[in-house]
């Protein structure tokens, strides 16, 4: 799978939404393939992703029911939340490694393999949501990723024409009443496995 990623006019994060400036003529991509049994929910998962010279920058729209985060900081299991996962190789070498940056409604942040960046993040919903909302709900997280802290982990092919990296876009819950695993590039195993890089489709820079 392909997804193109356009350039990102600087707006500052805690400025930014969904159908404001500069995302709201974005191209968008959407999670439709699941991991084990169809999930009786089945949110709605839509994310873009947009570069400049300093960072690349990820929002995600959910469109959800059985909303929970119990994740009280950084780095706890944020993917047994209601969560939006974003795994990547900063190029197209898959044998390099790869950071998995996790997310949950709440805006409580799981990053791997390096430093996970203190700020540059907005988030629709409270940091904590417990009880489960049950309701039909939207919520709305995006972040930065500044390239300097990725450099100091790997070597990173700068976005721009003719470069790609290898990515995957997930929605879970691990821990709701309605446990789901959605990711955008097919994954064939039996059973909901994330970390599975040889699945990752391949982001273009335009």
């Amino acid at each position: 799978m392909c997804f193109k990623a356009g350039k990102h006019k600087h707006v500052p994060m805690e400025n930014q939404s969904w159908d404001g400036f500069p995302w709201k003529e974005m191209p968008c991509l959407r999670l439709e393939n699941y991991m084990g049994a169809k999930p009786e929910h089945f949110p709605e998962v839509v994310v873009k992703l947009s570069y400049n010279t300093r960072a690349v920058f990820v929002m995600f729209q959910v469109k959800d029911r059985y909303v929970r985060a119990l994740a009280g900081k950084d780095q706890d299991e944020v993917y047994k939340d209601s969560c939006v996962e974003f795994f990547f190789t900063p190029g197209p070498d898959l044998s390099k490694g790869y950071f998995n940056l996790e997310m949950n409604c709440g805006g409580t942040m799981l990053f791997h393999f390096q430093r996970q960046p203190r700020e540059k993040r907005i988030h629709s919903l409270p940091s904590i949501v417990d009880p489960e909302i049950k309701a039909p709900v939207v919520w709305i997280v995006g972040y930065e990723i500044p390239f300097s802290l990725l450099k100091k982990y790997c070597r990173v092919s700068m976005p721009g024409p003719q470069t790609h990296w290898r990515v995957n876009f997930y929605k879970c819950g691990d821990k709701t009443s309605h446990p789901h695993w959605l990711t955008w590039s097919p994954i064939d195993l039996p059973a909901p496995d994330f970390h599975h890089p040889q699945s990752f489709g391949r982001l273009e820079f335009q």
